[in-house]
């Protein structure tokens, strides 16, 4: 997922890696470094403040960043002597023109006329008097223009979304300097995918992407008839698929992948009885034998095994699920190794965020990063392990949300929260967990709810952070509709709600719709959101 690091070692370039989570560990790991150097690269981070306020830096300290998230800062669009940012020419940022926004201070403070030039009394007064409804007329253009000012970045920074993924700008960047490599491609495959798995980005998107990675993926690794056959065993090789959209699906047994793949477990709503027994008549359809379904994918006989995509596909589609499959990429490591994209993206998800207690923030990171190389596969099998888990936990605790109505309308969105003791709770007090489980219980209920309005709500949902402390985490999740063009509204309603309660909230996190929250305060918070929104 970080081809720049790659870019680095093809020129020898010597660099300090510091893995960062929220706003506070950039601030301290900037002061800890910024007398050392003067370039900072700043990964999946910094495009969405104001930079230049945040951190202070010297005036000779050059910011580069690379940050999907959106909408870009003005003061970094328009700052370019400090702030490089790197973003494709094709990714519109829809960023106000200078002038509607920045406005030359001295030119509002110069004086009009000048007393003393020995005139007769009467015209000093006619000139004053010309000057007072001149200078009148100024302020009251500066204050029009400050409305109109608000008015632009109100609409401006409203929604939160994201752009173009970093790792596929990266290996652009690469490619444009003819030091791209099959394994830079493969960390922008996955780093795209990421974006589809989190679902930050729109199926259009995804799909324009996928295309433009394609036509590497062709140049990188084409090879003849003959040669199909001629793989050596330390090869590494990658290949666009038109395959299932099944979590793990070839790590797992195909009825563990069915049960735990938000797609599919919300269309056949399997926390209800009903739900089981239509993947029963799932399953009959194929014609698959329970006792193949249930065994590894990879002790499945071969025979079924060829055909499989196709049948799961053609029953699928029986049972109204139109999008079984879908376009993404796989690579393989010589004969034995093979992964999928999506794969790869949940064993990294899992292993940055695992919950155990023997290592930090940081050492999670190094291992995720390390994953992602084929010389350490273990810590990929053991990524895959722990996604397993995850996943297995989502929908567990997507089934007792769904049955217990913990899913309750607030009237603008709906609102679940998971309380202290729920199994695997802690599984779901980081960030990017909590945000996917948010997501897959906002398509699951969409799926089980009769209320038309409800359908169309967004999602609050919180989960317990320390007990300690008495915190929460808090995210917002944008309605699920077809035709969501997955902005995001929570992160400035947060805001606002907070700042009229005097809750006590820290908005640390990178993607402004997910915050920390005092419990105490969640009452009071929830309350003006209800009537922020109404």
């Amino acid at each position: 997922m970080l081809p720049h690091w790659a870019l680095f070692q093809c020129d020898h370039v010597q660099y300090t890696l510091v893995p960062v989570s929220g706003w506070q560990e950039l601030e301290t790991a900037f002061l800890e470094h910024k007398e050392q150097f003067h370039y900072f690269i700043l990964i999946n981070c910094g495009a969405n403040v104001d930079l230049l306020d945040i951190l202070q830096p010297d005036e000779d300290t050059i910011f580069f960043v690379c940050d999907t998230h959106r909408p870009v800062n003005v003061v970094n669009v328009y700052n370019d002597t400090q702030i490089k940012l790197l973003i494709k020419q094709d990714d519109d940022l829809e960023v106000p023109a200078y002038e509607d926004i920045f406005r030359d201070e001295e030119e509002d403070e110069e004086h009009l006329g000048n007393d003393s030039d020995g005139s007769e009394p009467s015209e000093k007064r006619t000139r004053l008097e010309e000057e007072i409804v001149e200078r009148t007329m100024r302020r009251r253009q500066r204050r029009e223009w400050e409305a109109r000012r608000r008015d632009i970045l109100f609409d401006y920074e409203q929604y939160e979304y994201h752009g173009t993924s970093s790792a596929m700008v990266m290996f652009e960047l690469a490619w444009m300097l003819s030091k791209d490599l099959n394994d830079m491609l493969w960390w922008a495959i996955v780093g795209l995918t990421d974006q589809w798995v989190q679902d930050k980005i729109t199926q259009m998107k995804y799909v324009t992407d996928v295309g433009v990675l394609q036509r590497h993926v062709s140049r990188h690794n084409h090879r003849n008839e003959d040669e199909e056959n001629t793989l050596s065993v330390d090869c590494t090789r990658i290949s666009f698929e038109y395959d299932l959209r099944l979590a793990l699906y070839q790590h797992w047994s195909l009825h563990d992948s069915l049960c735990n793949t938000s797609y599919t477990a919300a269309r056949f709503k399997l926390w209800s009885v009903h739900g089981q027994k239509r993947l029963q008549e799932f399953l009959a359809d194929m014609g698959l034998p329970l006792k193949q379904v249930k065994q590894k994918f990879q002790a499945m006989d071969i025979s079924l095994k060829e055909n499989l995509r196709e049948m799961i596909e053609e029953s699928a589609n029986k049972f109204g699920m139109k999008d079984m499959r879908v376009q993404t990429f796989s690579i393989h490591f010589g004969f034995k190794h093979k992964f999928l994209a999506s794969d790869v993206v949940f064993a990294t998800m899992s292993l940055m965020e695992s919950p155990e207690k023997d290592g930090s923030g940081t050492d999670h990171f190094i291992q995720a990063l390390d994953s992602l190389s084929r010389s350490n596969l273990d810590k990929l099998y053991h990524g895959l392990e722990l996604a397993k888990k995850q996943l297995r936990a989502t929908q567990q605790t997507i089934a007792s949300c769904l049955c217990t109505n913990l899913v309750i309308s607030q009237g603008p969105f709906l609102y679940c929260s998971l309380m202290e003791g729920t199994p695997d709770v802690m599984l779901f007090s980081r960030p990017a967990s909590l945000s996917l489980l948010s997501k897959h219980l906002l398509k699951s209920f969409v799926c089980s709810t009769k209320n038309r309005r409800c359908k169309l709500l967004p999602l609050v949902m919180a989960a317990p952070l320390s007990v300690e402390h008495g915190t929460v985490t808090v995210v917002g999740i944008p309605p699920e509709t077809d035709s969501s063009d997955r902005k995001n509204f929570f992160g400035r309603a947060f805001e606002k709600a907070a700042e009229s309660t005097s809750s006590r909230m820290l908005h640390n996190h990178f993607d402004l719709s997910v915050i920390e929250l005092k419990a105490e305060d969640r009452s009071k918070f929830l309350d003006a959101l209800i009537s922020l929104l109404s």
